[in-house]
């Protein structure tokens, strides 16, 4: 197989890869917010399952997540399961475990600021909702960056684990060229793909972090 071939067909699953990726930030990254808040909250049932919560999703393999997932409403509801559910069943495993580790980091940007900015904004007459979309929220973003980015740039490497529902993502197709021409060559360049993928990722977000410079 020629090298354009293999490009092209690395092409397709790199498709793949971008679409697990971006609709798991899509849902993980506001999902893992409303988490944080409920781990904060002052109902102790609500923080009890919150924190329940994170931690069996960051406690078991995000691989048997994805199989959960997936063949949880067979073996629950007897649903019969499509092929087009492989996909969906990523993109839902996928966000609720990138969900858990969001929420832990911003609830440590939301915590480590000053109780006296709260304090302050109550004073002048901010609401709850004003305080956190003004003051917090803001901050905590700022705050939140370097960790954030590096989930989402272990998030495109992860995106790789999809082989185990069958989803032909770019890794899945490159290890298949790979056993069915006895080289390595395919492999070596899905590693170029992640990592100008990677790159391109964390220039995005140095670009990001230097613009919310201001919030010292």
């Amino acid at each position: 197989m020629s090298m354009s071939n293999i490009l092209s067909q690395l092409s397709e699953g790199m498709l793949a890869t971008c679409n697990i990726f971006v609709l798991t930030l899509l849902f993980s990254l506001p999902l893992g917010l409303v988490i944080a808040l409920g781990r904060m909250s002052k109902y102790r049932l609500l923080r009890t399952l919150t924190k329940i919560y994170i931690s069996v999703m960051r406690g078991t393999p995000l691989m048997l997540q994805l199989l959960v997932v997936y063949f949880g409403p067979y073996y629950l509801f007897g649903i019969k399961l499509s092929t087009a559910y492989r996909f969906y069943a990523t993109v839902i495993g996928f966000s609720i475990n990138y969900a858990s580790y969001f929420a832990e980091i911003y609830r440590s940007g939301i915590e480590a600021i000053p109780v006296g900015q709260r304090e302050a904004a109550k004073v002048l007459g901010y609401s709850k909702f004003q305080t956190f979309g003004k003051i917090i929220f803001p901050q905590m973003v700022k705050r939140t960056l370097p960790p954030v980015t590096n989930e989402i740039i272990t998030l495109v490497k992860d995106t790789s684990l999809a082989f185990v529902l069958a989803y032909a993502e770019m890794f899945t197709i490159a290890k298949q060229i790979a056993a069915a021409q006895t080289t390595i060559m395919p492999l070596f360049v899905a590693g170029i793909f992640y990592y100008l993928f990677n790159l391109i990722v964390a220039v995005v977000m140095e670009k990001l972090e230097k613009k919310l410079a201001y919030y010292q």
